[in-house]
């Protein structure tokens, strides 16, 4: 334990997000999350819900400023119901931490797999919300 330091913040996951560069992208996967959308790195986080961790998270890691849509959600997928207002708890947070919630963009689920696929790493955690994925891309931290 260190202080200042959320206790939900691993010590696995702190020292990925101390690894990670300016551009890197780190999943936060819901509960369902399948493991063909996974990259190499995977931590698990069981017990805890998207939106405890991303607000850690954002404490820390800065959003990339220089990119169009450095946040990016899973799409609801045509003819679904499901009205994910995880979105809207991610949206405040994103402020909360000094990102911009209006850069946030949701893409087609199987383009999100593609490119989760491809990031530094991803967290798994136990959220239950449908839809609630989502890719971060690290800024530059100043200082």
């Amino acid at each position: 334990m260190l202080k200042g330091i959320p206790s939900i913040l691993t010590p696995e996951l702190l020292k990925v997000l101390m690894e990670m560069g300016h551009g890197d992208e780190l999943v936060i996967a819901d509960g369902n999350y399948p493991r063909f959308g996974h990259p190499e790195r995977v931590i698990r986080c069981d017990g805890h819900g998207v939106p405890e961790l991303l607000d850690a998270i954002l404490k820390f890691m800065p959003l990339d400023p220089y990119v169009e849509n450095p946040v990016i959600l899973m799409e609801v997928l045509p003819n679904d119901p499901v009205v994910p207002v995880i979105w809207d708890t991610y949206k405040e947070l994103i402020d909360k931490h000094g990102g911009d919630s209006s850069k946030v963009l949701p893409i087609n689920k199987y383009t999100f797999y593609e490119r989760a696929a491809k990031a530094y790493a991803v967290v798994t955690t136990s959220e239950a919300a449908l839809y609630a994925n989502i890719i971060l891309k690290k800024g530059v931290v100043v200082e």
